[in-house]
């Protein structure tokens, strides 16, 4: 055998090629992609704004001394804490955040739209779709890499999406892409198979609808729990809707206490991974965000074509393939539509080489932390 016939040879035993994609090296076995609707980079990495509490015409505030006592610190550190103590505790301690325009490190969308729809299609897909300019849109003609993923070896019957707004079952297109996805005010199991999940059922069925289009948060995070238990999914997608909706109607006290919740919610998901057989040291969770608001009081409420700042997005990891960064201050700004082949090179799959018009994944090891090097892991 001639040199290059045995360097060959070694490559094709390593399974590496050469003028093709290739698949990263598999870092984790399940990823929990989490979004949050709606929720601006200022009070991820500000904490609470506490001028709201004078701005009754667009602050809402019901309960200026109760904002006041949850919310407002005389630090920004103690104020985002107090806001998120989950992000900044756990997850920009051990793993990396990204989005702090105050620290020149940017993360935006690469629609134009900067709304809901729009936002969805360009994480799911990794590409912004020009077509896609409602929310009301319709079935999504691109395919999303959870749906990508569903029909690979290893995922089939072990992908799941739960979402609180009904519009994502035509997101990820339910009746092409079989993945189950339960939304809006749909049954969030149809023939329940233990007492967990009929309380459930029952819950959806009774409650009085204060949104025809969408449950509230807490209920979904029981529904997710109660999957993972039952269905074991290895990619999960999550969208908690309900900081959006109080933006609209101008209730910036409620807005807070969702994304407080939020977090709460996020703590309770990452213990429940965390002790579990088969999670535990093998997921890794994803969290962002479909679209920022306006910066100012007059426009914060509001996102859409005409808003400046709803392109302003935030991002958060933690878990295997994701190094110790912490909130990050150098290093190229992250895309919304980096997030697609994220979720698929985290389990070792290629998503730019299905859909070669996706961008790239992110790559954490390109960036530099602020943490001291000797106080790494």
């Amino acid at each position: 055998m001639n040199r290059t016939s045995y360097i060959a040879l070694i490559l094709a035993l390593a399974g590496v090629t050469t003028g093709s994609a290739q698949a990263r090296p598999q870092t984790a076995t399940n990823v929990v992609l989490v979004l949050v609707d709606g929720v601006r980079w200022q009070e991820v990495f500000r904490g609470a704004d506490c001028s709201f509490i004078e701005d009754r015409e667009k602050g809402g505030v019901a309960d200026s001394a109760g904002f006041r006592r949850r919310f407002c610190r005389d630090s920004l550190i103690a104020a985002r804490q107090a806001l998120m103590p989950f992000l900044w505790t756990t997850i920009a301690e051990q793993g990396a955040l990204f989005g702090d325009r105050d620290q020149g490190v940017p993360a935006a969308i690469t629609n134009s739209m900067k709304f809901s729809y729009p936002g969805y299609n360009e994480i799911l897909t990794g590409v912004a779709d020009p077509r896609i300019d409602k929310n009301d849109f319709g079935l999504n003609p691109n395919v999303t890499v959870f749906e990508w993923l569903a029909g690979r070896p290893g995922f089939r019957g072990r992908v799941r999406a739960w979402g609180s707004w009904d519009v994502f079952d035509p997101i990820f297109n339910e009746p092409r892409s079989g993945i189950p996805v339960r939304a809006g005010w749909e049954t969030p199991f149809p023939g329940a198979r233990n007492d967990a999940e009929r309380e459930l059922n029952a819950l959806w069925a009774t409650t009085t609808r204060h949104w025809a289009y969408m449950p509230p948060d807490a209920f979904l995070q029981r529904a997710v729990l109660q999957s993972l238990r039952t269905d074991r999914p290895r990619i999960l997608f999550v969208g908690f809707g309900e900081p959006d909706e109080w933006a609209h109607d101008e209730r910036y006290d409620n807005y807070l206490h969702t994304i407080q919740a939020t977090d709460a919610y996020l703590r309770e998901l990452w213990g429940w991974i965390e002790r579990t057989p088969g999670y535990a040291g093998k997921t890794t969770l994803l969290l962002t965000t479909d679209h920022g608001r306006g910066r100012e009081h007059r426009n914060w409420s509001d996102h859409g074509r005409e808003v400046d700042g709803a392109e302003e997005i935030w991002f958060a990891a933690l878990g295997p393939g994701v190094p110790r960064l912490g909130h990050l201050r150098t290093g190229a700004p992250i895309t919304q539509a980096q997030v697609a082949a994220t979720v698929a090179a985290l389990v070792g799959e290629e998503w730019p080489a299905f859909n070669a018009g996706a961008a790239p994944a992110v790559d954490f090891m390109s960036y530099h932390s602020q943490i001291p090097s000797s106080d790494r892991p």
